[in-house]
Order: C-alpha cells, then sequence, then structure tokens
C-alpha cells in the first residue's frame, strides 16, 4: 500500500473513534457513565476583582453530599473545563460529578444535558468525518458533488442548531421579566493580540443586583453595556427572569436584537445549504454553465 492509498484511508480514524465512543456508550462504560452524579448547593459567591479576566466567570463556591459516605465536601470552581458561572446566589444549585470513592476530584457542570452519556466525543469525531468528507468531495468528485456534501452538512449543522429553541426559551422567559436597579462592581479586562499583532482589549462589566424575593445575585454581563470600560460603579436598570434569575440583561432591546441576529444566522445557514445544494445539482447534469 503507497502513501496515497494510505491517505484514502483517513476517514478510518475519526469513524473507528466514534463508533468505540458510541459503543461505551451502549455498554455504560464512559467516564460520565462510570462517575457519581449529585446536585450541589452554592454557599458562597466571590466577587471578581476590578481589572481581573472573565475567563473564569463568576469564582463559587459549592457544597454537595457524597452519597457513599455522607460526608459533605466544598468545592471552588472557577471557570475550570469551561464550564463559566455566568451568574451566580447563594442557594443556586448545580450538577457536581466526580468518579467514584474520589469526591475531591469533583467538577461542577453547568447542567446535565448531553453530559450523562459521554457522547460529546463521538459525535465530534462524526463531525470531523462529515467535515473531512465534504473537503474529499471537492478534491476527488469535484466542485458539483462538493457543493451538494457542502450543502447537506449546512442543513445538518442548522437542522441540529438549538440557537431557535434558546432564542425562544429566553424571549419567553424575558416577557415576564422584572426590573430591579443593579451597579457595576467590577469591570473585567481581557487583552487579545490579532494576527498582525495588534492588542485588543475587552471588557465586561460584573454587575449585582437583587431580585425582589431578596436573591443578591451577581453577574457576569457580557453585552448590554455601553462604554463598558468606564462603567465601574454605574447603577444600572436590570431585567431579570423570575423563573430564572441566570436569564437577565440591563437592554431588553440590545437582547432582543441578539435574539433576532442569532436566528437570522441559522436561518441564512439553512438557506446557504439549499443553494449549494441546487447549485452543485444544477452543475452535475450540466444545467448550469461552469466558467
Amino acid at each position: 500500500m503507497n502513501f496515497q492509498q494510505m491517505l484514502g484511508l483517513w476517514w478510518t480514524l475519526p469513524a473507528g473513534a466514534a463508533l468505540v465512543g458510541y459503543l461505551c456508550s451502549l455498554a455504560g462504560v464512559t467516564r460520565p457513565q462510570r462517575a457519581v452524579w449529585v446536585t450541589a448547593r452554592v454557599v458562597e459567591v466571590h466577587r471578581p476583582a476590578h481589572g481581573d479576566s472573565k475567563r473564569p466567570g463568576i469564582p463559587v463556591t459549592v457544597a454537595f453530599e457524597d452519597p457513599s459516605t455522607g460526608r459533605e465536601f466544598r468545592l471552588r470552581h472557577a471557570g475550570r473545563n469551561g464550564h463559566v458561572v455566568a451568574a451566580a446566589w447563594v442557594g443556586q444549585e448545580f450538577p457536581v460529578r466526580y468518579p467514584r470513592r474520589r469526591p475531591e476530584r469533583s467538577h461542577l457542570m453547568l447542567d446535565m444535558r448531553g453530559e450523562t452519556r459521554g457522547l460529546g466525543g463521538p459525535n465530534c469525531m462524526v463531525f470531523l468525518l462529515l467535515l473531512g468528507l465534504v473537503v474529499q468531495a471537492f478534491v476527488v468528485w469535484g466542485w458539483p458533488l462538493g457543493l451538494i456534501c457542502l450543502g447537506g452538512l449546512l442543513l445538518l449543522v442548522a437542522a441540529i442548531s438549538r440557537d431557535r429553541q434558546h432564542a425562544r426559551a429566553r424571549a419567553a422567559l424575558l416577557e415576564e421579566s422584572v426590573a430591579v436597579p443593579g451597579r457595576v462592581v467590577a469591570v473585567t479586562k481581557d487583552v487579545h493580540t490579532d494576527g498582525e499583532g495588534d492588542e485588543i482589549v475587552n471588557h465586561a462589566p460584573v454587575v449585582a443586583f437583587a431580585t425582589r424575593e431578596g436573591v443578591q445575585v451577581t453577574a457576569l454581563c457580557r453585552e448590554g453595556v455601553a462604554r463598558p470600560s468606564r462603567s465601574l460603579d454605574r447603577v444600572l436598570t436590570m431585567h431579570y427572569a423570575p423563573a430564572d434569575p441566570a436569564v437577565f440583561t440591563p437592554d431588553l432591546d440590545h437582547d432582543r436584537r441578539e435574539r433576532e441576529a442569532a436566528v437570522r444566522f441559522m436561518n441564512m445557514l439553512l438557506l446557504a445549504g439549499i443553494a449549494a445544494i441546487a447549485v452543485g445539482v444544477l452543475l452535475h447534469y450540466g444545467l448550469l454553465p461552469v466558467t
């Protein structure tokens, strides 16, 4: 077997990895399936310092009980493994997982959707497989079939995306929003370097507000605050959902525009997929001239 033939078998790697992952999930032996899942309660909220990075989110300390021993453990969480707490209050609940008999290695999760079965890795391998097949279609089979495959991938992404559902759910929650006074208690700062070596500074305010029930909420407010770098100690009107104070915004109109933009992007992705398939079919059957 020569080198080119070996390259032609690239698909066996992601396909094999995905198959192994799905079989492990069916057998119930993935790491999340073997882990212990418990509900933890926030017992302390730590306010980010002014000028800190926003990447850790709102640091919290949660307490949970190990069901096998009845012993209580406390976990300090500050954005580990990408699970960033954007809004926190004492009494808030999160799922926590840890290896059996190792509660000291616990990890706070934002939710359990898609996490308990350990399908994240296999699903990622399937996406890489499909993406590679699209590239191969362009290289090996030509533009017509490549466009058809690309359009199919775009349609699949648009179909499985939850952006529309999230936008509708957020809109429904904010329809019943309550307005309360809030204050910017810190402003985070992150410095990035672009491709040309220039520094890009990003600021995100940390706001504190109390719900009408007296729950003190500390939240990272990435959008909706004008001139965020100069917003320290600014008083804001915060609109939050009574059913979930983690759903909030200082600007209802801005939030609505952001939701509409997310839905519009998914619709454009859907239309792009349909257009790619249509153009590919026309090219394949010679109904569209190739220039």
